[in-house]
């Protein structure tokens, strides 16, 4: 077994696209997770607007001072998160566990994500107020709640986190699974959406180096890429070997066949 087989393969998959990927994708993944244990989290946007009126209320999306987008979550919403996430979890387990894979899932707020204060001032209505918002940004990851995981077994992740005063918050899942995979020393992350590449002037980007694509995030991203890229570097920063971001299968991904593949410098 090579050195990254040895280690758990870290993927979260969209929840723009969870929905879209057919059997084949699955196929393919729990092809890699019979060579190496599997770390999945998932995100629930487009099934949680879904799931109520209330999240497609335009203000139930905030931006804060200094641009950035949050969902405004309040302990209603933490339950709805959970209603749903209990849903998607149930189907990505079940795919799994029809290849031959064992699967479980656990909420990241069980004492595997750790969040800091969340930003407390957000636009509303051309003004900045201050507003209580469960949100928080991923500081660090306890890997003791993955650790049994063996080739052949996943185990699917929730990203809530908790804060400093043990409040449960929700926090951003492509920065919740970055933190996971430096946790556990991955070789890989591959975060899988519904963006073929990273694009810069339009351009497709097939490989980048982590600080050119940090100077991107910063100048020119917008969005849910911007998201992308920060969590990308953090993963780096952590010791991950490197973070693949597009969509298609895993292995396409790994290979450099699709995506966009962001490298330590």
């Amino acid at each position: 077994m090579s050195g990254a087989e040895a280690t758990a393969l870290v993927v979260k998959v969209g929840g723009s696209c969870l929905e879209e990927l057919p059997d084949a994708w699955w196929d393919d993944l729990a092809e890699h997770g019979r060579r190496r244990p599997l770390v999945l989290v998932h995100g629930w946007s487009k099934p949680l607007r879904r799931f109520h009126a209330r999240h497609r209320d335009p203000a139930a999306v905030l931006r804060d001072r200094y641009g950035n987008q949050s969902r405004w979550t309040t302990p209603e919403v933490i339950e709805d998160v959970k209603a749903v996430s209990r849903g998607i979890g149930d189907g990505i387990c079940d795919r799994l566990r029809e290849r031959g894979i064992a699967a479980d899932r656990i909420l990241g707020s069980d004492g595997l994500l750790h969040a800091g204060p969340g930003e407390r001032w957000w636009w509303r209505e051309k003004q900045l107020v201050e507003m209580a918002n469960l949100v928080g940004p991923v500081t660090g990851a306890d890997p003791t709640l993955l650790k049994d995981l063996r080739p052949g077994m996943a185990r699917l992740v929730t990203p809530l986190a908790r804060n400093n005063v043990g409040q449960e918050v929700n926090t951003d899942a492509d920065r919740a699974a970055a933190a996971a995979a430096a946790a556990l020393g991955a070789a890989e992350l591959v975060l899988v959406t519904d963006v073929a590449h990273l694009l810069i002037d339009g351009q497709p980007v097939v490989q980048i180096a982590a600080r050119a694509a940090a100077s991107f995030r910063d100048a020119g991203a917008t969005g849910g890429m911007r998201k992308k890229l920060r969590a990308a570097g953090e993963a780096l920063e952590g010791g991950v070997g490197r973070v693949v971001i597009g969509t298609g299968s895993v292995t396409d991904l790994l290979a450099g066949r699709t995506g966009t593949v962001i490298n330590p410098d």
